[in-house]
């Protein structure tokens, strides 16, 4: 990547562009060293001016060092960035053979945020919950900003969008912050079920609290009494696993 400004212009620039411009450069320099294995010395000498022409040290050639530096130009820069839009790691530690999905169906109630759902596909493939399964009028599971958040999960699950949803695997589970509910770590999950979460405003309709066999909720100990259901759906993912661990 060759520099199309001199000093004398990049100094010209504001302090936010100026780390914009440097985190564009570097961002280029840490694909090269995670996908080739090197960095062209040209670049690598090119953001060494960079470094010197805003007073900052240079930066050893390395994935961490790198991906600290970026974060840096980052946040000098005033850019805000979403998860999927950070840069890309190294994925050694992703396994090549999975445990099974737990037999499990999971009815997402009309969940409104594509981010709230993709979280949850996220947190569905890496716990191997089960089979997710889509209210009509949430995003679909190939929505771009559901698959952002997804982080490439999409790949190893198939969620069904069901207009209709009609449980079949019993009993049926509501997470929900009634009152009647019962404490989620008093709770014992069976080996197979329907697992129901509701929307952010709402929470699950009457239609299918009234399906449900068992209302469980999560106990809190703050003033509000709601989690975000991307969150309350990894807690109670985390214990569902745990309880059936002997299943994985």
């Amino acid at each position: 990547m060759s520099l199309f400004f001199t000093k004398r212009k990049f100094q010209t620039y504001s302090k936010e562009s100026q780390h914009k411009k440097a985190s564009e450069l570097l961002k280029s320099l840490y694909l090269e060293l995670l996908y080739q294995k090197s960095i062209p010395t040209d670049d690598f000498e090119n953001y060494k001016s960079l470094c010197s022409w805003m007073e900052l040290d240079d930066v050893a050639p390395s994935l961490e060092k790198i991906s600290e530096r970026y974060h840096l130009h980052i946040k000098e820069a005033c850019i805000n960035l979403n998860e999927h839009e950070f840069l890309p790691k190294v994925e050694h530690l992703d396994k090549s053979v999975a445990d099974r999905f737990l037999d499990i169906d999971i009815y997402l109630d009309n969940i409104r945020s594509s981010f709230n759902i993709g979280s949850i596909m996220r947190t569905t493939e890496a716990l191997r919950l089960g089979r997710l399964i889509f209210a009509s009028e949430m995003a679909r599971p190939d929505h771009k900003k559901v698959l952002d958040t997804a982080m490439g999960t999409d790949r190893f699950q198939t969620p069904q969008v069901d207009a209709n949803f009609i449980p079949t695997k019993t009993p049926v589970i509501a997470i929900e912050t009634a009152e009647n509910a019962t404490p989620l770590y008093d709770f014992t999950f069976p080996e197979n079920f329907t697992l129901i979460f509701g929307n952010e405003e709402y929470g699950i309709s009457e239609k299918y609290l009234k399906k449900a066999d068992h209302i469980v909720k999560i106990p809190l100990h703050g003033i509000k009494n709601s989690l975000n259901v991307a969150t309350a759906f990894s807690i109670v993912g985390y214990e569902i696993r745990r309880q059936l661990r002997a299943n994985a």
